[in-house]
């Protein structure tokens, strides 16, 4: 138990501990469907369509790999630690996957909230706190996706945004106002990237861990349906429109608790502009995750933000 806690707890820091493959920013789910298989008496999913030996990672030059004779897998583990973990239950059902008890849930949990709360702009924490909380939200909105037509095929297909998936010179030379310039327009203009986006380690279910992937990689699409830039205030306001949408205990955290670090000003805009009308757009508006937005580019935002039922930005400085 103290072993399986450590591990998680050092793979939040960013440790390599699992041996889990692609994982990294960058890389997303394969579309191909899962194999069920079941081991000790408890279904799990494999992720690999073809089961084989783990490769052996590519070592930099100069770096000394471990001798056969050595117990210890490339991973820093025995294979009786392996064995020990499969009679627990603990199987790893997706490449970044870091299976965890309830109570290493909880744990994490509570520090990531802490942390999140001390510095927003920790996404790791953030991302944390939203794995191990949304155990009501992600089946929730799965099943939104599985209901609609378009959430459906996002749910089979797997599609995901990242740079390597997009083709940033065709959205550069849309129209001004399409969706596709318009979200390269905010990516350069607050300098962000949708390869930062963490995967997901602690969601016991391969399904829900796309789905809170996609959550994440739509974020900053959220951010330009709603016109909202990346500060402080722009965020609280995208993290209401989400609360509304998801249900996500993370998105209420931030939503409830992100306000106390703005002044006074931009309080009142908030309470009396900003608040309502995210709260009013996220109640009127479809699940924004059944929105195949890879094929939207050339759709107006204005036309899209109608489709979805969001409501105009109000007419104030964010």
């Amino acid at each position: 138990m103290r072993r399986l806690l450590l591990r998680a707890v050092g793979a939040v820091r960013g440790v390599p501990l699992l041996r889990a493959g692609p994982g990294s920013p960058g890389e997303c789910f394969p579309p191909a469907p899962p194999q069920p298989l079941r081991r000790s008496g408890r279904p799990f999913t494999r992720v690999c369509p073809s089961p084989g030996p783990v490769p052996h990672p590519v070592l930099p030059a100069g770096t000394a790999r471990l001798s056969h004779s050595d117990p210890r897998g490339w991973d820093g583990h025995t294979g009786e630690e392996e064995e020990e973990e499969e009679e627990e239950g603990w199987h790893q059902l997706y490449p970044s996957h870091i299976p965890t008890s309830p109570l290493q849930k909880a744990l994490l949990a509570a520090g990531s909230a802490v942390m999140a709360l001390y510095d927003p702009y920790r996404h790791d924490m953030v991302a944390v706190l939203g794995e191990t909380t949304g155990c009501l939200a992600l089946p929730n909105l799965r099943d939104k996706m599985k209901h609609h037509p378009e959430g459906y095929r996002i749910l089979q297909e797997r599609p995901c945004i990242r740079l390597s998936t997009l083709d940033m010179s065709r959205l550069r030379g849309l129209p001004d106002g399409s969706l596709g310039r318009e979200y390269v327009r905010f990516l350069e203009d607050n300098k962000v990237s949708p390869d930062t986006r963490m995967p997901p380690k602690f969601v016991d279910d391969e399904e829900l861990a796309y789905v809170i992937q996609r959550y994440r990689e739509v974020h900053d699409l959220m951010h330009t349906l709603l016109g909202m830039p990346t500060n402080m205030l722009g965020e609280v306001v995208v993290k209401w429109f989400e609360a509304v949408q998801t249900g996500l205990p993370m998105c209420v955290l931030g939503a409830a608790f992100g306000p106390v670090r703005l002044s006074a000003r931009k309080l009142q805009v908030l309470a009396t502009e900003l608040v309502p009308w995210a709260i009013r757009s996220g109640l009127n508006a479809s699940c924004v995750l059944n929105v195949y937005y890879e094929q939207r580019w050339e759709q107006p935002v204005e036309s899209l933000r109608e489709e979805i039922g969001i409501f105009p930005p109000p007419a104030v400085r964010v």
